[in-house]
């Protein structure tokens, strides 16, 4: 298929991928034998929730920084991150053995701020939103010197985080249908571009939390919007806006955006856990919740995407527990 030549390439991610192998996981494809009766084509996942960092990040992360002038990346690196963005930079931080400082929101799960201080990063917590922490990283890379490492709007982080599509499309010729999360925009961007240079017939469906519209709000608008606020249990989709190189991708190639309650999510956790014993945070189990709810149309193999499993056990317990379902289906 050819794509119009101002969105990443499908050399770039090639070469993304070249530059990643020894460094991220090619994680696996596994089938979903539970869900064969309803869904006779199969549905498989791709766990990126066992990838290093416990997300696909790392993909973008590293393939950013694998690309700096050595003499920038020595200023040290800056990454504003809810969460797993921020583990995967101090990742490859420690891998150049440069200097890293994370901007997290308050709000941040333990799991996700520990993670990056146990990879040796300075966490400053600030705000809650994308747009705060983005204008304190802005902040501190001018008074340090450090170089700023963007979680989403940036063709490189795209090219790395796309590589989850040539995978994909490596492990399973056949699939239908790929689905992905969008939050601000990274991932789904570069699967997209992956599964339409290479499986132009393929479908690519985004999912969003239905209390984070970002995408399905853009679609509407024909731009991106700033949404004035979020709120879902997927804490890494509520970032308030899209990048605007994201929706530049998205805007061509994706084939449906759908949303998920917290509900869903929650109970798709369980079963991930229990029938895949895979553990998943919301952000990563939103896409199988948007099957299991029957929001995603297809008439062949279905991949979803479980983008990440940074939740500690409190945090799983207080999802998954039989008082947290029981709450929700009073509540919702």
């Amino acid at each position: 298929m050819s794509l119009p030549a101002s969105l990443v390439s499908l050399s770039d991610l090639q070469a993304a991928a070249q530059r990643l192998r020894g460094v991220a996981v090619q994680t696996p494809l596994l089938p979903v034998d539970a869900l064969s009766e309803k869904f006779p084509h199969g549905v498989w996942v791709k766990a990126e929730c066992l990838q290093r960092v416990g997300a696909f990040k790392v993909r973008g992360a590293y393939n950013y920084m694998a690309g700096m002038d050595p003499s920038v990346r020595a200023r040290g690196v800056i990454a504003p991150s809810s969460g797993n963005h921020a583990q995967a930079v101090a990742y490859a931080a420690r891998h150049f053995g440069v200097p890293c400082t994370v901007v997290m929101p308050t709000t941040v799960s333990p799991a996700k701020k520990v993670g990056a201080e146990r990879l040796g990063a300075t966490v400053e917590l600030v705000g809650t939103t994308t747009i705060a922490r983005i204008a304190r990283a802005e902040e501190i890379a001018r008074e340090t010197g450090a170089v700023v490492v963007p979680p989403f709007d940036d063709d490189t982080i795209i090219a790395g985080q796309g590589t989850v599509g040539l995978e994909i499309i490596d492990a399973l010729p056949d699939v239908a249908t790929v689905v992905v999360p969008v939050g601000g925009g990274g991932l789904s961007s570069g699967v997209a571009v992956a599964i339409k240079h290479l499986r132009p017939n393929v479908r690519v469906v985004c999912v969003e939390p239905a209390g984070a519209p970002k995408l399905s709000r853009a679609m509407a608008n024909h731009g991106p919007v700033t949404l004035d606020q979020t709120s879902s249990i997927a804490d890494g989709l509520l970032g308030v806006r899209l990048g605007d190189r994201n929706w530049d991708h998205l805007s061509v190639l994706v084939d449906d955006v759908v949303s998920v309650e917290d509900g869903p999510i929650r109970c798709t956790m369980r079963f991930l856990l229990d029938r895949l014993k895979l553990v998943t945070e919301p952000s990563g189990a939103i896409t199988l919740a948007a099957v299991m709810e029957g929001k995603v149309l297809s008439d062949g193999p279905i991949v979803a995407v479980l983008s990440g499993g940074n939740i500690e056990w409190d945090g799983l317990m207080a999802q998954v527990s039989d008082d947290a379902m029981a709450a929700e289906s009073v509540t919702a």
